[in-house]
């Protein structure tokens, strides 16, 4: 797919990964909207991209209104003229364990780790549809491919780990049906990329879920952590090449294999115990 003279919309566009994506397809030539529910973000973003000799414009949007994502497909298209890549980065994460976690952080969870994304492919599938060839990108994370324990991350995180598998299950049977239709879909598993999800989850946190808590105590990134800009031209390298698996740190694949030979090993035991 050629992304150059294109239109993207960037569903979190206003910080972090969803930031350094918009840049970087803005970089491949595309006409990017960007959205995020906060307003100021989507504009510095787009300010970025025009200043930087591109075209975009940006949104506030709510990716868990259905109304409100439908605002934006309209902008979209009464902008650019049609609607070509979809990109959805809206997340949270918590530091809280399953044996503490409650109906209300599980339903928080579902709601902006899965269904956000579910919404926003169910308003711009029609719009994609209409002006094919044409891509999905949905975000999930290492922790959608494993179980990464406190050797590897400070923080309990079984709720983000649990809705991050869900969302490659998703995505996957996503690709599967809408791949006769020429859609192309990718999921994107970042590794440590600098953002703040963390600060943006506590402080847009709905009433009906128990409203904005305090700032978490590890809101900063560490040092190593990879430069949001970074992400930009390997997201756009897996749409031009449709690619499903979208990585940021090829350097994972040891903790993947690690993963898998689990469940060889396991496969083994239970053949063993039959023979």
């Amino acid at each position: 797919m050629d992304l150059d003279g294109r239109t993207a919309v960037v569903v979190g566009g206003g910080s972090g990964v969803g930031r350094g994506i918009a840049l970087g397809l803005a970089s491949a030539g595309m006409r990017v909207v960007v959205a995020d529910i906060n307003g100021d973000g989507a504009t510095a973003v787009a300010a970025e991209i025009i200043a930087g000799g591109g075209m975009a414009t940006s949104a506030r949007t709510d990716a868990t209104d259905r109304s409100s994502l439908g605002t934006l497909a309209e902008l979209a298209v009464a902008e650019f003229g049609a609607i070509h890549v979809l990109v959805n980065t809206v997340g949270v994460i918590l530091d809280r364990g399953l044996d503490v976690a409650t109906e209300a952080d599980w339903a928080w969870f579902l709601e902006f780790n899965l269904m956000a994304s579910v919404r926003n492919v169910d308003v711009f599938l029609p719009h994609l549809r209409a002006h094919g060839p044409s891509h999905i990108v949905l975000t999930s994370s290492m922790a959608g491919l494993l179980a990464l324990g406190p050797e590897i991350v400070v923080v309990k995180n079984g709720l983000y780990t649990t809705t991050k598998h869900a969302m490659i299950g998703y995505a996957d049977m996503l690709r599967m049906e809408l791949a006769p239709e020429g859609i192309g879909v990718s999921v994107l598993c970042p590794g440590l990329v600098a953002g703040n999800l963390g600060v943006t989850s506590a402080r847009n946190r709905p009433d009906r879920f128990g409203g904005p808590m305090p700032t978490p105590e590890r809101s900063g990134m560490p040092p190593s952590a990879m430069p949001n800009e970074l992400v930009g031209p390997i997201v756009a390298a897996a749409i031009e090449h449709n690619r499903f698996y979208i990585f940021t740190h090829p350097e994972n694949v040891e903790m993947v294999k690690a993963r898998h030979q689990q469940v060889l090993d396991d496969f083994a035991f239970y053949a063993a115990r039959q023979s």
